[in-house]
């Protein structure tokens, strides 16, 4: 019997394209999805090795987490999925807050990726970020424990 489970074993391996006395490590597909109506029809849809996702570069990743780990700046966030906003529309929406700290969180939201300013002075999570970024409030969330 344990001849057969040998042998199995080293056919998955070769199937898999590693050695067999190699541990499988990171194995299978990390994906997410989205449709949503928030200003305008957002369709989104990715899947990515596992394995290739533990290999990406941290930069990217960082400042895009370190963008939305501030209170105001994911409030401004919240605000603009709901559509674009000039910066006093945001400094409404977020209270307490001046016009030239909203301009100091929307420079960091920008050089993010996370917001884009539509050149006619409103700003607007771009619509390729929608999903993205309501995938990452939500993993956050579920995280932080709030989805239990």
């Amino acid at each position: 019997m344990g001849e057969r489970l040998a042998a199995l074993e080293a056919r998955v391996a070769a199937l898999e394209g590693r050695p067999p006395d190699e541990p499988a490590g990171a194995a299978g597909t990390v994906s997410y999805s989205g449709q949503v109506r928030l200003h305008g029809e957002v369709s989104w849809d990715i899947a990515y090795d596992a394995a290739a996702v533990l290999d990406l570069p941290p930069a990217a990743g960082v400042r895009v987490l370190a963008a939305l780990g501030h209170t105001v700046r994911l409030e401004l966030v919240r605000r603009l999925l709901h559509g674009p906003a000039t910066v006093a529309e945001l400094v409404e929406a977020v209270g307490g807050s001046s016009s030239g700290q909203v301009y100091h969180h929307l420079a960091t939201l920008t050089a993010a990726g996370v917001v884009e300013a539509d050149g006619r002075g409103r700003h607007r999570v771009p619509a390729t970020g929608v999903v993205p970024v309501l995938v990452t409030l939500l993993a956050a969330a579920d995280l932080g424990g709030s989805l239990r």
